[in-house]
């Protein structure tokens, strides 16, 4: 059987099966994989690559992920938040730069309420309403996310994290990934765009638990799905575990495009950072959305999730011009447009 084939093709695998599809791959047909995946992409998105403006607009975090340099217990952080004027400030830079999609990322802040998230995301769209929104901020009730879609947010980025409930665990301090799947399924049932993902080489992560993972992905179906490779924090439990690496990540970046096709999929920042061409090499495995950082300057490196992470000190002008060399680089051309998921585009086409 030509495993490869059989990945795009209903039914999906068993975990059996994918257990069989691992055992079968060697350097072949690994690359067989990686341009089957660029055809995939090509297919549905041509040589467009999607650029996001970031703005982490906060690192105070209530919970305490044993991975996460902004985790509660760090008490190296030094913390900050930025005004609703900051981030306004960073969404006009980012419009006159081009950017017609903002994602609003921060730790779960009890100061950001529901209502600040709100007053947000309102202000945003009414400032600039042919721009997309996109929030992750994690962990809410189903009334909030529902709320947060009302008030005119138009995606929202959950990473599952690990579908497996061991690893779950021993990465979360003994809490269940229950309310965090769950979550997706109320996002998605809000009318959100949804992205989920995980981290690669997590310490502790099996080959089964991976194959958990692109299980539930293609269950859940969602617009769009983040991987990365772990990287260690200094200040955290994990600072002496090794680092996920390019080639396991760029193996699942091709996997996920087959199995999910229309799936917006971002070469992620922490690719750049475990080596100087991870982007670039996402993209080459079948990715398709970058997402330069918009946020001040003098905060970027404080957002310090993991060791070594890049463009912590470029101004916005500088990394929208650095990652779109490096997007050309590839064959590929920026897309600065809104970059919907390809079943939402009638919604808001002009």
């Amino acid at each position: 059987m030509n495993w490869i084939d059989r990945l795009a093709r209903p039914p999906a695998l068993s975990h059996q099966e994918w257990r069989d599809f691992f055992a079968s791959l060697n350097d072949e047909n690994k690359n067989e994989l990686k341009q089957k995946a660029i055809g995939a992409r090509r297919d549905h998105y041509g040589t467009d690559v999607y650029m996001r403006g970031l703005i982490e607009f906060t690192n105070y975090c209530k919970r305490n992920c044993s991975y996460c340099g902004i985790q509660r217990s760090n008490q190296e952080v030094q913390r900050y938040r930025l005004s609703e004027d900051d981030i306004l400030s960073c969404c006009d830079q980012g419009y006159w730069l081009g950017y017609r999609t903002f994602v609003l990322q921060g730790g779960e802040d009890p100061f950001f309420t529901e209502e600040r998230i709100v007053r947000l995301v309102e202000r945003i769209k009414k400032t600039y309403p042919d721009c997309a929104v996109t929030l992750s901020v994690g962990e809410w009730p189903k009334s909030s996310y529902q709320a947060f879609f009302h008030a005119g947010a138009d995606r929202y980025l959950l990473r599952h994290e690990a579908a497996s409930d061991k690893l779950y665990r021993s990465l979360h301090n003994g809490e269940s990934n229950a309310n965090r799947l769950q979550a997706l399924w109320d996002l998605k049932e809000v009318g959100f765009q949804i992205g989920a993902g995980f981290m690669v080489g997590a310490p502790g992560q099996t080959l089964d638990d991976l194959i958990e993972d692109l299980i539930f992905l293609q269950k859940l179906q969602p617009h769009m799905v983040g991987i990365g490779p772990f990287l260690p924090q200094s200040d955290t439990t994990l600072a002496d575990a090794e680092p996920g690496t390019l080639e396991w990540t760029c193996l699942l970046l091709s996997i996920i495009r087959l199995i999910l096709p229309e799936v917006l999929l971002p070469a992620t920042t922490a690719l750049g950072s475990l080596d100087p061409k991870g982007r670039e090499q996402g993209l080459l495995a079948g990715a398709n959305v970058v997402m330069p950082n918009l946020s001040p300057t003098n905060v970027r490196d404080l957002y310090a999730l993991y060791d070594g992470k890049i463009c912590t000190g470029d101004e916005a002008a500088h990394c929208r011009q650095c990652i779109e060399k490096r997007i050309a680089s590839t064959g590929f051309r920026v897309n600065m447009t809104r970059g919907d998921h390809p079943t939402r585009r009638s919604i808001h086409a002009n």
